[in-house]
């Protein structure tokens, strides 16, 4: 394979955006498949091959595939766009070298279009932009195109402009080539491209200028030709744009409608040509050195190279379980063995497939730059396989923190043991998925990104594991954080017969720093001198604190924001240990914690709400009286779209209430914002709850 004409893309998008309906005609005018099928209708898309994907015409989880167009091979995986499964669309673009991001071209930029764009920020994925349903009432490309200036602060330019308008939408105008291009035949697969239609001309020429403007900011050659009134060469304005995009400085903007058949062709044709390669991509990883240290290290798509691959998605089926890899280097050989850099284990590949959604094809070989599955892999997504041991470690992706939970068991006893199978399974394959147990009643908890992420896997456990589950009523997860900086003071002693245990450190627990906040929830600093602790127990002093964590002194939630300076102690020659200091910190979290004057804190979501303006009223008002707070209302036409806030506790129940108010026409959706104080009032009622709960579980 010519690896400068591979192309590992994912079509990304907010809900009900298009994305499925996209990468079925990217599929049929590839010739992958040979009847479109939609995502509404019985037997669902290709690429939503899971029943509840079918029923509910949403995406749940990413599906892989890949498809030849022109003389390229294009790797393209279709993700969803609920925020509950966002660990979905963060794998992917973890292990992918660019992005197609869909947009409504009457929604435009909106929740999850924002929560996208900071993924691929995240993982430095360049990205083409995709204006969809053209042919919708209220269509205006020029709006989304202001949008994804002003909300995801990038460079978007209109590389085409639409011929005709919503219902009367016929095709498009490219600015580079100049021509019109119209989409013919029953599935739109016939290209007929012709002159620009006059009336079109002048509006044509000044949207190729504008191109031509925003690129010469990218190349002086460009901005020379065009001062001095000259003929720009076509191969320069791709040129320009293909390394602008690299650099992630540059968004060009199609248009079409993909239910309509219309713009999906010359949007592959930007795919290969304005798209980065394996080669031009330029992944790291930590290489493992002397001592234990690591040192960064570039990693080259040359199959003759050690391999090197990430492990970004675990899926266990009826053949046993299917671990999807990205090459970054090197090559995998069927039967070959390769290493788990994590654990250190030598598995053996026996069996390595291309995947076409829920397809899946036998291969030899995969080689750098390549996305497979390998059969029979035990390992965790984020591991890194290598040909050689102790060879490199890959960057693993963000896990977002659950939000919500709930009490989940068998209804018949004989239950219990398939349940437990399914919750092991379904917790390999998502790592937002959490299980636990709660310590004071018993219950066995699963905890995830939202209502629907948690619905979901209720019904997969009933529908595979015919497992019938009561499920308790969904709580959510608070915060405990410090308003205030506390000293502590703490001496560990202890005299048994034989060695004894001695520790004492001196420092504040304090407000964990804004800047910091943002990038973790705990901070540890020491700041000893003279070597009165040695630096050896400095570790296990952090790992004492560590430990008290997970459960907080007010109500027994985590505790967040939360920094400790350990400035000061003293140790003894023969009585100090790791466990000596381990077990001070402790008894200094428990003590001086609750002096830092602890709140709780509740997750609040931003919500958006798309209804018929008559009802923004109602909406809003019942918005307010679940504490919600509106940040702003657009009118498009007969809808209204409604920004804000809310609880989180606020919003169980919150879609029948919508549709009640709505006549069912109003929808919504939710994604986490930030940790918010609880209100005085009501974290008196939780606490006085949660130690209730405790006293009956200690009965």
């Amino acid at each position: 394979m010519d690896l400068s004409k591979l192309r590992n893309i994912g079509v990304s998008a907010h809900i009900d955006s298009g994305k499925t309906t996209l990468s079925e005609r990217i599929l049929y005018y590839a010739g992958r498949i040979h009847r479109v099928r939609e995502v509404h209708d019985g037997g669902g898309a290709t690429m939503d091959h899971m029943e509840l994907e079918k029923e509910r015409g949403i995406t749940i989880t990413c599906a892989a595939t890949q498809v030849q167009w022109r003389d390229a091979t294009i790797n393209l995986i279709d993700t969803p766009g609920h925020v509950d499964f966002t660990v979905e669309v963060e794998r992917s673009l973890r292990v992918l070298d660019g992005a197609i991001l869909v947009l409504c071209a009457v929604g435009g930029v909106q929740a999850q279009s924002l929560t996208i764009d900071r993924q691929m920020r995240r993982y430095h994925v360049p990205r083409l932009a995709f204006i969809n349903k053209m042919d919708r009432v209220g269509a205006n490309p020029e709006k989304v195109v202001e949008q994804l200036r002003t909300k995801l602060n990038c460079d978007a330019v209109l590389m085409q402009l639409p011929i005709g308008s919503e219902a009367d939408f016929r095709g498009v105008i490219d600015l580079v080539a100049e021509r019109a291009y119209y989409f013919d035949g029953p599935g739109g697969e016939e290209v007929r491209v012709e002159a620009i239609p006059a009336d079109l001309a002048d509006q044509s020429r000044d949207g190729r200028q504008r191109l031509l403007e925003a690129l010469s900011m990218y190349s002086d050659e460009l901005m020379e030709l065009l001062l001095a009134e000259q003929e720009v060469p076509r191969e320069l304005i791709f040129d320009v744009i293909r390394s602008a995009v690299a650099q992630l400085e540059f968004t060009p903007v199609f248009l079409g409608s993909a239910y309509r058949n219309k713009g999906v062709q010359p949007l592959l044709d930007a795919v290969v040509r304005l798209m980065p390669s394996p080669l031009d991509r330029q992944p790291k990883a930590m290489a493992f050195g002397e001592e234990g240290r690591r040192k960064e290290m570039q990693l080259v798509p040359d199959p003759e190279k050690p391999a090197v691959a990430m492990a970004f998605k675990i899926v266990e089926d009826t053949y046993g379980t299917l671990t999807f890899m990205r090459l970054y280097q090197g090559r995998f050989v069927k039967g070959e063995s390769y290493f788990n850099q994590r654990t250190g284990r030598k598995e053996r590949f026996g069996r390595i497939v291309r995947m076409h959604a829920d397809q899946r094809e036998e291969v030899e070989e995969a080689r750098c730059g390549d996305i497979v599955a390998v059969l029979g892999v035990d390992c965790a997504s984020g591991d890194t396989y290598a040909s050689e041991p102790k060879y490199c470690v890959l960057e693993s992706m963000f896990v977002p923190e659950p939000v919500i939970c709930m009490a989940i068991a068998p209804a018949v006893r004989d239950g219990a043991d398939r349940l437990s199978k399914a919750l092991h399974r379904f917790r390999r394959e998502d790592p937002t998925l959490r299980i636990s147990t709660d310590e004071e009643t018993g219950e066995t908890l699963i905890a995830g990104m939202g209502e629907l992420h948690l619905d979901v896997y209720i019904e997969r456990i009933r529908r595979e594991y015919k497992v019938a589950v009561e499920v308790g009523p969904p709580k959510v997860n608070y915060r405990e954080a410090p308003t205030r900086p506390a000293e502590f003071n703490v001496r560990h002693r202890k005299q048994t017969g034989g060695s004894g245990q001695y520790a004492h450190i001196i420092g504040r627990l304090d407000v964990l720093p804004e800047d910091v906040l943002e990038k973790e929830n705990f901070l540890f600093e020491e700041h000893v001198r003279g070597g009165r602790i040695p630096k050896q127990y400095i570790p296990a002093v952090e790992k004492g604190f560590r430990s008290m964590l997970s459960k907080g002194p007010i109500a027994k939630y985590p505790v967040v924001g939360l920094a400790v300076y350990l400035e000061d102690g003293s140790f003894h020659e023969v009585d100090s240990s790791d466990m000596a200091f381990q077990t001070c910190a402790r008894t200094a979290m428990r003590e001086t914690f609750p002096r830092t004057k602890p709140v709780l804190l509740e997750p609040v979501m931003k919500i958006e709400i798309e209804c018929p303006s008559q009802f923004q009223g109602s909406v809003v008002g019942n918005l307010t009286s679940r504490r919600g707070m509106v940040l702003g209302a657009e009118v498009n036409g007969p809808e209204v779209r409604i920004e804000g806030e809310v609880p989180l506790a606020e919003t169980f129940g919150y879609s029948t209430d919508l549709r009640s108010m709505t006549q069912g026409q109003g929808t919504f959706t939710l994604e986490f914002a930030r940790y918010k104080r609880l209100p005085r009032g009501l974290e008196e009622e939780l606490i006085a709850e949660r130690k209730k709960a405790a006293m009956a579980g200690a009965l």
